[in-house]
């Protein structure tokens, strides 16, 4: 009886790493999780989340960042909902931090993936926007990564894969990603304390919150007012 010690080839190492992945987002959307993911479910158990970060906060904190890398790695709904979350259960310190270091960790694992396993049937499903998007890195560098993320014209799930089909390297996605994600996913966790002080309705009208709000809404029409828009918003918009 012999017994085969030869690595696994890329091929089923490949095969693996999908079966895996296939089977976390299956388990995942079978358990309900992304759609409980609300505002309103936020708010609901707000005091007995709020217990267990005072609990235990280390698991806490581990167990939030574990989920938002998931969740942005997988392209799953409810980002937005976990970064006020953030806000609402750690602070603006703790909240923004592992917010931001979750956020640009999983982006990372996404244009990983799109890299080194999906990358033929992306490069065959996404060719109108990786053409632009290669024109606008060869004509601005990273400057055009950062106006990206800045003006989130473009879904950020669709830049972390057609990113990874670029010559991009891994260190320069990293910073860029996280910088421009940075100002965006600040002012989510801003409002995830002001969320965190609403005890009544009619504490949702008041001037800090609205303002708040208004800033978020305003934030990516702004920039894009004063920054030129790439041109890889153009195929996404006619796809539309």
């Amino acid at each position: 009886m012999t017994i085969d010690n030869e690595p696994l080839s890329m091929d089923r190492r490949r095969l693996i790493l999908l079966a895996a992945l296939a089977g976390l987002f299956t388990l995942l959307a079978l358990s309900g999780l992304p759609q409980q993911l609300s505002l309103a479910n936020l708010k609901a158990q707000q005091a007995e989340l709020q217990a267990w970060v005072a609990a235990a906060p280390v698991v806490a904190a581990l167990a939030y960042a574990a989920f938002y890398v998931l969740f942005t790695a997988l392209a799953l709904p409810g980002a937005q909902v976990l970064t006020l979350a953030g806000g609402l259960l750690f602070g603006i310190a703790w909240g923004l931090g592992l917010a931001s270091l979750a956020s640009t960790m999983g982006a990372t694992l996404a244009f990983l993936g799109s890299r080194f396993l999906f990358r033929d049937s992306l490069h065959a499903r996404c060719g109108a926007h990786l053409q632009a998007i290669e024109e606008g890195l060869r004509r601005d560098g990273l400057w055009y990564l950062l106006s990206l993320r800045l003006i989130a014209i473009v879904p950020f799930f669709l830049i972390n894969l057609v990113m990874g089909l670029t010559p991009v390297r891994v260190r320069d996605y990293v910073w860029v990603s996280w910088a421009g994600m940075l100002p965006g996913t600040f002012l989510y966790v801003l409002a995830g304390t002001e969320l965190g002080a609403i005890t009544r309705a009619s504490d949702i009208l008041s001037a800090r919150i609205l303002l708040l709000f208004v800033a978020l809404a305003l934030f990516p029409l702004v920039l894009r007012l004063l920054m030129p828009q790439p041109a890889a918003a153009e195929p996404w918009k006619a796809r539309q």
